[in-house]
């Protein structure tokens, strides 16, 4: 097929993410790609501004996770993981020990991120039935959070303000408190975490856990709350005896400034999930790392063991890519990589706050993300072509355009992208504009 009839199999054949098959939006492709260069089939080489959706954080074809899966590959892709292990699977865990928190000992491995959050809340329900209170089957989280997209996972996504509200009466209806409102960088006020308190007080007898998203709200807003909510949080889930989850697949690994983003609030969760960047973008993989006292708990109950088990549960060639980059993020290099982000970011692009422009709503930095949210939604076909135009890769949603390059980007590359999304902020189309 040549260029144009490539196009129009996939507009008519496949379905893309959060796109209709009667009005799809417009689909770039894409041969190849390197370093933070996504390259076109009609030859354009655009800077990757999204990480792949937060994933490839050292870039694309990078030379050593290549040799990796390579030599994985040559070995065995695939195995089953009941009743068997394997080298990759051992490694990969012994680092998520090892990066962790000292009390998280036991790993879980899964497929993605929204399974990981699935497994946390049937751990949670688990422990509670091991300990023979199995009445408690309710979670407590926070308006404007996002989880993933399975049925779970969308329990504990924000009822109204998220992308799954159609699917209400058929998911769980689980109990949230108000999202804090004190940004990471204002000043903290006690009362920001009055809502959370008193929810966790009224339902603490019917609670599994709490789950939430540390210091950084993800697809639920990109939001940047204060640490010390986190911390009160702990304090709380501590005070009445509740598991805390933390849903760390899109800020584990460096991408809010600490390695992972409990440790801004110097706490640590019971149960954790992580993923998206855990194996450098290669391939789908996902853990969810608990305490001895969680995993031993779930042990001892009838069951005698964890009922979930992935067809593709650790599997060996996502593990051998995972170990490897996790491997170049012990070296350290991420660290300086982020805070110069950072610094760029808040020296180009949070001035933008500043300004007094209609359109503009607020400016966000935190680590090596950047959020420019708007008054109104975006005209997503119209804002992508501007930024193909531009010559970067940005994908913006309702009325965010946001940025989480890859840690390996350059200072003139990081500069061309914020002019683009600035640019685009100001002038790019908004819902029912035309473009």
């Amino acid at each position: 097929m040549n260029h144009n009839e490539k196009e129009e199999f996939d507009k008519k054949h496949i379905w893309h993410p959060y796109t209709s098959m009667l009005q799809p939006l417009p689909c770039y492709q894409v041969n190849s790609a390197d370093g933070v260069y996504i390259n076109l089939d009609t030859g354009e080489r655009l800077i990757d501004g999204m990480s792949s959706w937060w994933c490839a954080i050292h870039g694309y074809n990078n030379k050593e996770i290549n040799e990796a899966v390579v030599e994985q590959v040559l070995k065995v892709s695939h195995i089953m993981f009941g009743g068997i292990t394997h080298d990759p699977a051992i490694n990969l865990c012994k680092l998520l020990v090892d990066m962790t928190h000292k009390d998280l000992e036991c790993v879980f491995l899964c497929d993605s991120g929204s399974v990981s959050v699935e497994v946390a809340l049937k751990q949670a329900i688990q422990y509670w039935e091991a300990k023979g209170e199995s009445n408690r089957k309710k979670f407590l989280t926070i308006g404007h959070g996002y989880h993933g997209d399975t049925f779970g996972a969308m329990s504990v996504c924000d009822p109204v303000n998220s992308m799954h509200t159609l699917y209400k009466g058929y998911v769980p209806e689980n109990i949230f408190a108000d999202p804090p409102q004190i940004g990471y960088r204002d000043e903290w006020d006690e009362s920001d975490t009055s809502s959370f308190e008193s929810k966790i007080e009224e339902n603490k007898d019917k609670l599994a856990a709490v789950i939430i998203e540390p210091v950084l709200q993800g697809a639920g807003g990109m939001r940047m709350y204060h640490p010390m909510y986190l911390k009160r949080v702990r304090e709380l889930c501590d005070k009445h005896n509740i598991l805390l989850v933390l849903d760390e697949v899109a800020t584990g690994f460096g991408r809010t400034g600490k390695l992972f983003a409990y440790e801004h609030a110097n706490i640590r969760p019971d149960i954790m999930c992580v993923g998206k960047a855990i194996s450098g973008g290669y391939l789908t993989l996902a853990a969810v790392i608990s305490t001895r006292q969680v995993s031993e708990t779930i042990s001892s109950g009838k069951s005698g063991c964890f009922m979930h088990g992935p067809t593709f549960m650790g599997n060996p060639l996502a593990c051998a890519a995972s170990v490897r980059n996790l491997e170049m993020l012990q070296t350290g290099k991420w660290r300086e990589q982020v805070a110069a982000i950072e610094n760029q970011l808040l020296k180009e692009l949070l001035p933008l706050k500043g300004e007094n422009n209609s359109r503009i709503k607020d400016v966000r930095v935190l680590g090596a993300i950047g959020v420019i949210e708007l008054t109104k939604p975006v005209n997503m076909g119209g804002c992508q072509k501007m930024f193909v135009d531009l010559g970067v890769w940005v994908r913006p949603f309702g009325k965010l355009i946001y940025i989480m390059p890859p840690y390996i980007i350059k200072q003139d590359e990081l500069s061309k992208l914020i002019g683009s999304i600035i640019k685009v902020a100001k002038e790019g189309p908004i819902k029912d504009d035309v473009y």
